[in-house]
């Protein structure tokens, strides 16, 4: 290990001046927000920095639009295959007002952590792949396939399309997810499993206009009250999801989150309780969670005295492994609908669904990965759950059934991913760019 920790130690200025190039590119992949153009110079970005590894690397079109880096370097005869996945795409910074930085240029807090939109999703994991692929040069001993993706955040099934339609270009005994994260910075962790997601728009219609709440308040049927109402059934008084005809009562039976941590982690501020109960695990990572992502009504401010004709929401319904995402979207269509007060007019938007995902553990790739996190670290490494998912986890394990497929990433707590003030600790991007090297030459031994 010392000759790839002293490579990888030596790397990291690079690595931080690299990942400010990344990080000032606004590549969010919804050209109704930012550019196109800012996505594609990011994926010509990651093609090259690939291409700079000896990895032959080119840019593959998606039916979505998007551009998949893919790229290839055979290894010697008879050795294995890794293929390294991360995504270019991010999520849009939101209200910039609630950044302590500009959220596309990657600052240096005071705390050591570096600031920026992407720093840890997903661009800081695109930079483990590249420090650990310079680490080894010449000397990997198996096989690379590379791909780094162009419209994660957005859900829309471009790479995913590519995979079943081109699997020889992602072909591997080893998948190496970088798109998660270690339980807490320094203890590394590799995740188990991913909750799934059935989102979906409601739409609330009561009148054919605005009518004056003083002449028609109180016997006018309000949309936005329909709705509001509709949204609260779907949580208990002690804030568990509850959606006819799906079970919410399931436990998670590995590592612990302490609630102490997750208060800290969640930002949740003092005197306030958690939603749920159970454990903080049993809630985020073995039950299905319903979270309202947005609500179409007037503003505060400019908004009129007037009851509202039409109301719509947004909501996303996490699913853990071992239910059926689609029969799980219908269960939150059903019991909106049976909730609907007043006969209001209600019709639904369903998103493209993502199944949950559960690794299978007893491979000797996931040996070798656990023992190098281990040295990497030098700590034991341990397991969790995630709340969130990545549909192209089950799109690999159907097209791909014989591969191990491995999550971990930069991604710990304290990154705000999706959030403002995103962040990543460098320690994070070095010691696992460390593990990654150890486990490429490990692997192919």
């Amino acid at each position: 290990m010392p000759d790839l920790r002293t490579a990888v130690h030596a790397m990291m200025p690079r690595a931080e001046r690299e990942l400010a190039e990344l990080v000032a590119m606004r590549s969010v992949a919804d050209p109704r927000q930012y550019p196109a153009a800012e996505c594609v110079r990011a994926a010509e970005w990651v093609r090259d920095a690939v291409r700079g590894t000896g990895i032959d690397a080119e840019l593959v079109e998606t039916v979505d639009g998007s551009h998949a880096v893919v790229g290839h370097r055979p290894g010697p005869d008879g050795a294995p295959t890794v293929l390294l996945y991360c995504h270019y795409d991010v999520q849009p910074p939101g209200d910039e007002s609630l950044w302590h930085t500009p959220p596309f240029e990657l600052t240096i807090g005071d705390d050591g952590r570096w600031y920026g939109r992407g720093a840890a999703d997903c661009k800081g994991n695109t930079l483990v792949h590249l420090l650990a692929l310079r680490a080894l040069g010449d000397r990997c001993p198996v096989g690379i396939r590379f791909v780094a993706e162009g419209s994660e955040e957005q859900g829309t099934g471009g790479l995913d399309n590519l995979v079943e339609n081109r699997p020889e270009l992602f072909d591997a005994d080893m998948i190496l997810i970088a798109d998660t994260g270690n339980a807490a910075v320094g203890q590394p962790t590799l995740t188990t499993s991913l909750r799934g997601a059935a989102n979906l728009v409601v739409h609330v219609e009561t009148l054919s206009s605005a009518v004056h709440s003083g002449m028609f308040g109180g016997a006018a049927p309000d949309a936005l009250a329909a709705l509001i109402a509709m949204l609260a059934s779907l949580r208990d008084d002690a804030g568990n999801t509850v959606v006819e005809g799906i079970d919410t009562h399931q436990t998670w039976d590995g590592v612990e989150y302490p609630e102490d941590r997750f208060r800290t982690d969640a930002g949740v501020l003092d005197g306030v309780g958690r939603a749920g109960s159970g454990s903080v695990a049993d809630a985020v990572w073995a039950r299905p969670a319903v979270t309202i992502l947005g609500i179409d009504a007037p503003p505060v401010v400019g908004s009129a005295v007037a009851v509202q004709p039409k109301a719509s929401a947004r909501l996303n319904l996490r699913v853990p492994p071992g239910m059926d995402t689609l029969a799980v979207q219908d269960a939150l269509v059903a019991h909106l609908e049976r909730a609907t007060p007043f006969g209001a007019k209600v019709t639904f938007e369903r998103e493209q669904p993502g199944s949950p995902f559960r690794a299978v553990t007893t491979g000797p790739g996931y040996r070798a990965l656990t023992s190098a996190l281990r040295d990497a670290y030098g700590r034991d490494v341990g397991s969790i759950g995630q709340g969130g998912s990545i549909p192209l986890c089950n799109t690999f394990a159907t097209t791909f059934p014989d591969a191990e497929i491995a999550l971990f990433g930069v991604e710990e707590p304290r990154c705000l991913i999706h959030a403002a003030n995103e962040s990543v600790d460098p320690s994070e991007i070095e010691n696992l760019a460390v593990a990654e090297a150890l486990f490429l030459r490990s692997y192919g031994s």
